[in-house]
């Protein structure tokens, strides 16, 4: 039982092969069947995932559930000449900790749901399912790696993936989304890449933990170091701001984000919302605070900044914006500012307040565009003044998009409320007048998500929509299960906030907060 536990990371980043494997073996014609397969595929790992979390210790600092095998080697002499070892072990290293655990059960608990909401996909299902088992995988992988060699080929396998499922099942402009996507992605795979060349110079091994002991020592004497040695230790650290950057997105990386938003296929938004861009902030945590406190302390003040920038200006495109899927997108940039808020706060209430609101957006953002994606298949539209009046024949599903839009906005009691409090709160606390500029896009949060809801569900009804069929019976458990959990966290935060208290005290001990 225990050996079986402690394989609990290995176990819930490849259950979904098992699916995969099932799906490769079944003909091309059962749709019915390609759709079972699918669903049950992402089970293993979401009943993983709650097993895990209900087992975390959060009062034991480090990884848990750690895992480390030797992978391969190669010859040290081709890294650096003078070390005195003659091989360097890449590792099999897999673990979790406060500050992936939210984000892994978030991951496993989105890629179901997608998975549900996949019923409206009618062509090539076999290799639709395959993809999206195979982009679970190397999400989690993402999050429960403890090797920057195997985070960067689950990366990649997220990447690959995505295109495809953007290309192939995507609306009118899905290969333009999908090359914009992939010219993006693979750019900040290229920093991804030189960032972790320059960290294997730096400290001879990829693991997290000698990674973060060795960088973290040299910037504590960054000035005893030589010119050549502190340039290549901040072009290692831009490197990583700028590839996680692009992922979040930070402006004025976001416009390849907004095609993805309105070109892909609806249950591929849900995960790209609810989990893809959470990977460039948990990468901004992990990577820049975690292996470079003391620089990205520095870069606290430009961070901030960026942050401004993104929240301002997605609320006020978000604000003109005609089109509902669009809405949501700019609605995305602007919250993925709040984030960088915490970040940029470099204190506990700032970094919990980061990663609450990439929790709190992963779950709202997917009850959203699952809500869009239901609206789009009954009405085939989802532009604003084409839109009106769903109130009459759609209440439950229009009560729904008003919740969605409440949690969005930030309404006390939800979950969106308690993730931009703690995050406004941190900035607040060091740099009080970007918090309080930044406090407008909350305001204009509230104008454009209410303009958005209430052009949709109310106003004069048209005549074609009179008949609508509302919420599906197969449609009702995703929605609630995703209104429960905005609901819990934002009425009892600690479920979120206790499991990572250890790790964001760590990390504040490298700040030196």
């Amino acid at each position: 039982m225990t050996q079986w536990l402690n394989a609990l990371p290995t176990l819930i980043t490849f259950a979904p092969l098992i699916g995969l494997a099932v799906l490769l073996f079944l003909p091309q014609d059962k749709t019915r069947a390609h759709r079972m397969v699918g669903i049950a595929g992402t089970l293993p790992s979401l009943v993983l995932a709650l097993v895990m979390f209900g087992r975390f210790d959060p009062l034991k600092q480090g990884l848990q559930w750690a895992q480390s095998i030797p992978w391969f080697d190669i010859p040290l002499g081709l890294i650096n000449r003078q070390a005195p070892a003659t091989k360097l072990v890449f590792n099999y290293s897999m673990g979790v900790d406060g500050l992936s655990m939210p984000l892994v059960v978030l991951t496993c608990l989105v890629a179901t749901l997608a998975a549900i909401a996949s019923v409206y996909v009618k062509q090539r299902t076999k290799a639709y399912y395959t993809l999206l088992l195979l982009l679970l995988v190397g999400m989690n992988g993402v999050f429960l790696s403890a090797n920057f060699f195997l985070f960067f080929i689950f990366f990649e396998v997220t990447l690959v993936a995505a295109f495809f499922l953007i290309g192939i099942w995507g609306f009118l402009g899905r290969e333009k989304a999908a090359n914009h996507f992939l010219l993006y992605n693979g750019l900040g795979s290229g920093f991804l890449l030189f960032a972790m060349i320059g960290l294997l110079l730096l400290s001879g091994s990829l693991d997290y933990a000698t990674i973060q002991q060795q960088a973290g020592g040299l910037v504590k004497q960054l000035h005893l170091l030589e010119p050549q040695q502190v340039s290549l230790v901040w072009l290692i650290f831009i490197s990583l701001i700028v590839a996680f950057a692009i992922k979040l997105p930070m402006f004025p990386f976001h416009s390849w984000m907004l095609r993805v938003h309105v070109e892909a296929p609806t249950p591929v938004v849900m995960i790209h919302s609810g989990v893809l861009l959470k990977m460039g902030a948990y990468g901004l945590i992990r990577f820049g605070v975690g292996f470079f406190p003391g620089l990205m302390d520095r870069a606290a003040t430009v961070l901030a900044v960026l942050g401004l920038v993104n929240i301002l200006y997605g609320a006020i495109l978000a604000f003109v914006e005609t089109e509902l899927k669009r809405v949501l997108a700019y609605s995305s940039v602007s919250h993925m500012g709040i984030i960088l808020f915490g970040l940029a706060a470099m204190n506990e209430a700032g970094l919990k307040g980061a990663v609450f609101q990439s929790v709190s957006h992963g779950l709202i953002s997917a009850l959203l565009f699952f809500i869009v994606g239901s609206l789009y298949e009954r009405t085939k539209t989802t532009e604003l003044n084409e839109l009106g009046g769903l109130a009459k024949p759609m209440p439950i599903l229009s009560g729904l998009l008003l919740f969605g839009g409440m949690a969005l906005l930030g309404l006390p009691g939800l979950s969106g409320f308690i993730s931009e409090f703690m995050a406004f709160l941190g900035l607040f606390q060091e740099r009080p007048i970007v918090a309080a500029v930044g406090a407008l896009g909350l305001v204009l949060a509230a104008a454009y998500t209410l303009r958005a809801c209430l052009k949709t569900t109310f106003g004069p009804l048209k005549e074609r929509f009179s008949d609508t069929a509302d919420v599906k019976g197969w449609e009702v458990g995703s929605l609630f299960t995703l209104v429960f959990l905005i609901v819990v966290i934002g009425v009892y935060p600690a479920v979120l906030a206790y499991p990572m208290e250890q790790t964001v005290e760590v990390i504040l001990a490298g700040i030196g907060g």
